[in-house]
């Protein structure tokens, strides 16, 4: 057995050498199927691991606290969902009162419609991350570190003094250093402020998400500035290991302050860490589904082809095929014959184009700010899937050579 296998084997690869161009032009669909699974599971994989780290590098014990529902909205939000009370500090301070499990919630004002240009001298930056927030936004961002300078004071947040603190992106477009920005007065639409400290750009992102645009000043002077048209979001940080417990404890502080029915929904939202990346993992595969399904079609296209070349072959070596039967050669030694050549020519296929992909998701990193990881299953499964698209087609033509007549066969000019 292990010999017929090695025979098989050789007569296949002897084929496809001898059949050079022919043997590459049946395998082109597979080759470009197998290349376009590797790439877009490489891109997915790596943009997969990029977000992962971005929403995990904001602290895995944390959540976000709103009025209105989190994620996508397809540009409009539900009726009663707009209709819904605001946010208050007073229910922040209630939740840090009657939480045990929560560590520290820091409270930010923000606006949700508006865009916000900070400038310096002749220099601008529009659609800054602008809002008002206490000095425990140090502690409960975990991505709020520290590059040069220092946060706000509790001091100058109670005396409404018009300081801030910038992100690094904003810092390298205002000034040749990061600490020559301290000291420094800016303007944030339109108002000026003390530059104190400047953060750390946080590690991952993409497109304009590695970006820190982030221009933080005190909650009360948010207030003394913007006394309407503000909203209010929370941030907790949960003891570790508790993070469950916080999140129930929360809900129910809220339901009885916002008077909620015991059979109501909650009129506000709570987004663990966890919940973000379980949609976002939600949505990428539905994306990564839709891609194999379309690659399939190139693979679906290459086993046609890879048939009509193997019932071609079948034709050009009839008498091969009846000189074979007639030295002893059974109708399973052709089936095998035919069949090792069309998933040799497949897995052929199949190689370059993991050869192929690979290649071109390692030079992604190198040419864009973009992660891609090629996983070692997913080689796995193009190289399977390579082989056995030679194996389903190559049924038919093993099986039309092992039923040929050998006499006639050999008649066969």
């Amino acid at each position: 057995m292990q010999q017929d296998f090695k025979e098989n084997l050789q007569l296949a690869f002897d084929t496809v050498r001898t059949h050079k161009l022919r043997s590459f032009l049946a395998i082109l669909g597979v080759m470009i199927g197998v290349s376009l699974i590797i790439l877009v599971v490489g891109l997915v994989q790596g943009f997969r691991q990029t977000i992962q780290d971005e929403i995990t590098a904001e602290g895995i014990d944390t959540a976000f606290v709103s009025r209105f529902d989190q994620g996508p909205q397809n540009g409009h939000r539900p009726k009663d969902e707009k209709l819904r009370k605001p946010l208050t500090l007073e229910d922040a301070m209630a939740i840090r009162e009657l939480c045990p499990a929560i560590k520290q919630i820091a409270v930010s004002a923000f606006q949700w419609q508006l865009t916000h240009t900070a400038r310096y001298q002749k220099n601008e930056v529009e659609g800054t991350d602008f809002r008002g927030t206490f000095p425990a936004y140090l502690e409960v961002y975990s991505n709020a570190t520290m590059k040069a300078g220092r946060f706000f004071t509790e001091a100058e947040n109670e005396h409404r003094e018009n300081v801030v603190v910038i992100g690094e992106n904003v810092a390298k477009a205002f000034f040749p250093t990061i600490n020559d920005a301290l000291g420094k007065e800016i303007l944030v639409d339109g108002s000026t402020y003390l530059v104190v400290g400047v953060f750390e750009k946080p590690l991952g992102g993409f497109g304009t998400n590695d970006e820190d645009r982030r221009t933080v000043i005190p909650y009360y002077t948010f207030m003394k500035l913007y006394p309407s048209s503000f909203e209010l979001g929370y941030r907790f940080l949960a003891y570790p290991g508790k993070l469950d417990a916080a999140v129930d404890q929360l809900r129910e502080v809220l339901r009885r302050r916002r008077n909620v029915a015991y059979s109501a929904p909650d009129n506000f939202s709570i987004q663990t860490q966890v919940e973000v990346v379980r949609q976002f993992n939600d949505i990428i595969g539905g994306v990564v589904l839709a891609v194999i399904v379309l690659s399939s079609i190139g693979l679906l296209i290459g086993g046609m082809g890879v048939m009509n070349i193997m019932l071609v072959s079948v034709t050009e070596r009839t008498r091969e095929i009846g000189v074979r039967k007639a030295i002893g050669a059974r109708s399973r030694d052709i089936t095998w014959q035919f069949l090792f050549e069309a998933m040799t020519l497949t897995g052929t296929g199949g190689l370059i184009g993991i050869l192929v992909g690979s290649g071109i998701v390692l030079l992604v990193p190198m040419v864009s700010p973009l992660k891609a990881i090629v996983p070692a299953w997913a080689v796995i499964i193009g190289f399977t899937v390579s082989v056995s698209i030679g194996l389903i087609f190559g049924v038919w033509p093993a099986t039309k050579a092992a039923r040929l007549n050998p006499v006639e066969a050999l008649r066969y000019e």
